[in-house]
C-alpha cells in the first residue's frame, strides 16, 4: 500500500477537522471518512485524532515540481550548511528564496 502525499494528508485531516466540528459522533465521523476516503476505519480514527489534537485546519500545500539548474558550489555549500541549521529542506529554502524575490520584481517591475 502506497503512502500519502503530503496534500492527500492535509485534505484528509481538513476534511476530519470539519467533521469533529461539527460535533458528529467520532464513530459516525470515522464513518464518513472512511467512505469519502476509502480508508479503513483504524486509519480514519488515527485522522481524526491527529485533527482533534492539532485543534485547526491545516494547510493544503501545491505539489513540488523537480527542477534542475547550475549554481556556483560556494552556494551550494552555503545552502546546505543554512538548510542543516534551520531544518528547512533545500527546496524550501529556495522556493521561499524564489517567491520573495517575486514578489519584489512585480513590486517594483
Amino acid at each position: 500500500m502506497t503512502r500519502s502525499t503530503d496534500a492527500q494528508k492535509a485534505e484528509r485531516l481538513n476534511t476530519a477537522h470539519r467533521l469533529l466540528a461539527r460535533d458528529i459522533d467520532l464513530a459516525a465521523a470515522a464513518t464518513a471518512l472512511s467512505r469519502e476516503f476509502g480508508l479503513s476505519r483504524r486509519q480514519a480514527y488515527r485522522y481524526l485524532e491527529e485533527a482533534e489534537a492539532i485543534g485547526h485546519p491545516v494547510p493544503v500545500r501545491e505539489p513540488s515540481v523537480p527542477i534542475t539548474f547550475k549554481i556556483p558550489g560556494s552556494v551550494v555549500r552555503d545552502l546546505r550548511s543554512y538548510s542543516a541549521d534551520s531544518g528547512l529542506t533545500l527546496g524550501e529554502i529556495v522556493a521561499r528564496a524564489i517567491s520573495t524575490f517575486l514578489k519584489a520584481t512585480r513590486r517594483h517591475g
